[in-house]
């Protein structure tokens, strides 16, 4: 082949060459990526055009949203569980998202400037090629000679890339919402990267607790710590950062850093009292209460956040309730639902109360409710006359299909890797149905004691007449003001 073919004619030769059919995909990446984007029609100082969104590019924003939101997370866990709908899955994914791809550099109206969405596009995609690629030399089971050892590291690799895909997925899809509106640039970047990063931190912990009461008890128990261990210990870390990140030290306190910087703070020292406490003396983890209360103080202080819009005050006060809530469902939780144990049943870990999923949701909530709560948006919903209540509902609305979708992929690993015994469930079912026999009107009768009735009554029915007068004439006369029951 010359050296100046085309990228495709290496297709020709893929059976044999198969590195080059990789650099060939590459190199279309990279070749959509460099395409001139015009730009000309974008006012001085602005990001974008004035134009609107084109039907292409919306058609992209779906695809994109359902390839690496909804398809890629599925196959995913499909895969942990070592499914065969994992390929079908993932091979729909790479086609769609291939074609998303190219969609969003074939848009017409609304024009970008140089933005990071774009920048971390071919990234993404490269990721997503090295993924097909480990995945179709896994399929080939070639696992003779050097192929023993090279698959070992490409398993691995696999899984770490398909772990990490989600986290790259959900960044990428904030990064295009921020495109395409503008925002984030200037004096408005520090601001937007707080909202968005806490945001997200937020979600990502709700997550992670949902994990653990659907799926990870197991592991809690194996690790011998605590969840409060880890949840402290992240608290811990995530204040250190904060405390030195908020406030550019050596200059002025400007604005919220000094509120920024406290509540940074009062994480540190707070989660390093939460490592403590998540043991006792013989070294058997502990139950307690600071991770709580350290979300109930960061709402409280979020609720009581200055201002400059009325909306934005509406929509952080209402942030801060919600997490407040959450602080408070989590407390109450530990203490009086679970009382310091880490599930309800010391034989069923699997099983929980209802009242647990109070605290994931309310941090999901949370996290979409600040992540909408930038400067820029709370303008551009005033300059259009949206009301606080409509919005926030909305994004509750998106918390409530994330929160569906998590315990979507959460049932179907448990599904596969716990499957549930029917048998169990049959005999079950059967003993309810049982008791629930020659019931009035709703009410259930003892089974146990419709048994005994039953076996008392065979027993007077075997009983001579001479037994009965015998034992009549041998027992005491009655009592005055005893009534005499008469046997029918």
């Amino acid at each position: 082949m010359s050296a100046l073919a085309p990228p495709w004619r290496c297709f020709t030769g893929m059976p044999a060459r198969p590195g080059m059919a990789l650099l060939a995909l590459i190199s279309l990446v990279n070749r959509a990526a460099a395409h001139e984007h015009h730009n000309d029609e974008i006012p001085e100082g602005e990001a974008v055009s004035v134009d609107p969104i084109d039907t292409t590019l919306w058609i992209h924003i779906a695809i994109q949203i359902a390839a690496f939101g909804l398809i890629f997370p599925t196959g995913m866990v499909l895969g942990i569980v070592r499914s065969r709908w994992h390929v079908p899955f993932q091979s729909l994914g790479v086609i769609l998202s291939v074609l998303g791809f190219f969609l969003g550099h074939a848009h017409g109206g609304r024009q970008f400037a140089w933005n990071i969405h774009a920048a971390c596009a071919p990234s993404l995609m490269i990721m997503l090629i090295l993924q097909v690629v480990f995945g179709v030399y896994l399929r080939l089971h070639l696992e003779r000679g050097i192929h023993a050892r090279l698959r070992k590291y490409t398993v691995t690799a696999h899984g770490i890339i398909g772990k990490i895909m989600p986290v790259v997925s959900w960044v990428q899809m904030l990064f295009g919402g921020i495109t395409a509106l503008g925002f984030c640039r200037g004096d408005h970047l520090g601001q937007c990267l707080a909202h968005f990063i806490m945001g997200s931190a937020f979600i990502g912990y709700g997550i992670v607790l949902t994990m653990i009461l659907l799926c990870g008890q197991i592991w809690l128990k194996r690790s011998g710590r605590s969840q409060e261990f880890f949840d402290s210990l992240l608290i811990a870390a995530w204040g250190c950062v904060n405390t030195f990140t908020e406030h550019r030290w050596g200059g002025a306190w400007v604005k919220n850093d000094l509120q920024h910087t406290s509540m940074g703070i009062v994480w540190w020292c707070a989660g390093l009292l939460g490592i403590w406490m998540s043991r006792k003396r013989d070294g058997r983890p502990k139950r307690n209460l600071i991770p709580g209360i350290v979300i109930l103080l960061t709402g409280w202080a979020m609720s009581a956040h200055p201002q400059g819009l009325e909306l934005s005050t509406h929509v952080h006060t209402v942030f801060g309730y919600t997490l407040m809530a959450a602080g408070a469902a989590r407390i109450i939780e530990i203490s009086f639902v679970l009382r310091d144990r880490n599930s309800i049943s010391s034989k069923h870990s699997e099983e929980m109360n209802s009242f647990q999923m109070l605290t994931p949701f309310l941090l999901y909530a949370s996290g979409f409710l600040f992540m909408g709560a930038t400067e820029e948006q709370m303008a551009l919903l005033a300059a259009h006359e949206v009301t606080h209540v409509s919005y926030i509902l909305l994004l509750y609305s998106v918390a409530f299909l994330l929160f569906l979708f998590v315990n979507m992929l959460l049932y179907l690993y448990a599904t596969y890797t716990w499957p549930i015994d029917t048998k169990a469930i049959k005999i079950d079912v059967e003993d309810v149905n049982g008791g629930l026999k020659g019931g009035l009107n709703g009410h259930v009768k003892d089974r146990d004691r419709r048994v005994r009735d039953a076996e008392e009554f065979e027993l007077e029915g075997l009983m001579s007449e001479g037994e009965e007068d015998e034992g009549s004439r041998g027992s005491s006369p009655i009592e005055p003001g005893r009534k005499e029951t008469q046997r029918i």
